[in-house]
């Protein structure tokens, strides 16, 4: 049987970058790596003029350690002028991606990721969270990320800072952890109210995370899961 080819099918033919510097960038950022992508999720608008991808790049896993490995990408068609420009963010969890895109007009539930890319969540704690930061994701900044993919039980930690200077523990750790051998993944947060507190923890790790207060989103036991895992990247 022929192999499943899952690189990103960006939708171009016929169509030129709006500009010599989008065309460096697209180039720089997306196309001079898409052989070693693969699509984790992707949603076409009807018209033709939009589509937005969850990407996971494995050329990342041979570069500087710890990097984020997944890509939120917005291509934008003119379809008169056949031009296209693009947006795009390098992220370090699915639901972080998928907020991204959805902030941008991609339906939530079209940008789901289907069954198999990857480990599934170990638990409704872990689906929860995911579908909690696939739809608030925005209201955090990104501050560090690292990406561990050279071990049995790889893991992703991520630390960000609410935007409301009001919250009264502003930094949030978030700890995924994946058991290839089951190939399932677990997702939890920790809450700090200083960067010191939050980057110790992260250092440390000899304590369990802080937990964060129960959200006041309510999240339907039949929505489908916004977040499902991230495919790994090969072990350098």
């Amino acid at each position: 049987m022929p192999r499943t080819d899952y690189r990103p099918d960006f939708r171009l033919d016929g169509f030129e970058p709006v500009n010599d510097t989008v065309e460096e960038a697209f180039w720089d950022h997306i196309d001079s790596e898409s052989d070693s992508m693969t699509t984790l999720a992707a949603h076409h608008s009807t018209d033709g003029r939009a589509s937005f991808y969850v990407i996971h790049n494995g050329a990342v896993t041979w570069g500087i350690p710890g990097e984020p490995q997944l890509i939120a990408l917005r291509l934008e068609r003119d379809i008169a002028a056949k031009s296209y420009s693009f947006e795009h963010a390098r992220l370090p969890l699915p639901a972080m991606a998928q907020s991204w895109l959805i902030k941008r007009g991609c339906p939530a539930e079209a940008i789901a990721l289907p069954p198999g890319m990857g480990t599934q969540p170990a638990d409704t704690a872990t689906v929860a969270l995911q579908q909690r930061l696939a739809a608030d994701g925005d209201r955090f900044a990104l501050l560090h990320s690292y990406t561990d993919d050279t071990s049995p039980k790889p893991e992703t930690t991520v630390l960000l800072r609410a935007l409301d200077e009001r919250v009264e523990k502003p930094f949030r750790v978030l700890l995924e952890q994946a058991d290839l051998d089951t190939y399932t993944h677990t997702l939890r947060e920790g809450v700090f109210e200083t960067y010191e507190a939050a980057l110790g923890w992260m250092e440390d790790r000899s304590s369990p995370l802080p937990p964060a207060a129960p959200s006041t989103r309510t999240i339907s036991p039949a929505a489908p899961p916004i977040a499902p895992p991230q495919v790994r990247g090969r072990a350098r």
